[in-house]
């Protein structure tokens, strides 16, 4: 992983923030900023993968949903991943979820996890 560039922008905003979820799925602690997802909600999602339970240490995981309203904001972290990270985030991420291409608030073009 560490031979591709970190030119890939995931926005996190729940459990892809915690140190061992992110030592764990990229083998790294990853560098981002504060960033937020205009035109998003966020809900809540019971997790029946047992291994991700127990990485996270949460049986119910944030999820977002689209709204379409601007007055709707998730905030998060932008984090600068490699392409081989982004494919191990989607392992790590169960079947709830989906990835979905998103421009942030900063303007820079993201990926985020949403309700399937």
């Amino acid at each position: 992983m560490a031979d591709s560039p970190a030119d890939q922008i995931l926005f996190t905003y729940g459990t892809l923030q915690q140190p061992e979820v992110q030592l764990d799925t990229f083998g790294r602690l990853v560098a981002g900023e504060d960033d937020s997802l205009p035109g998003y909600t966020v809900d809540y999602v019971e997790i029946d993968d047992q291994r991700v339970v127990d990485l996270s240490g949460l049986g119910v995981h944030p999820i977002v949903r689209p709204t379409g309203s601007p007055r709707d904001r998730v905030v998060g972290r932008a984090l600068h991943i490699t392409e081989d990270e982004l494919e191990a985030a989607d392992e790590y991420e169960v079947a709830l979820y989906r990835r979905a291409a998103v421009t942030l608030a900063s303007g820079r073009p993201a990926w985020v996890y949403v309700s399937v």
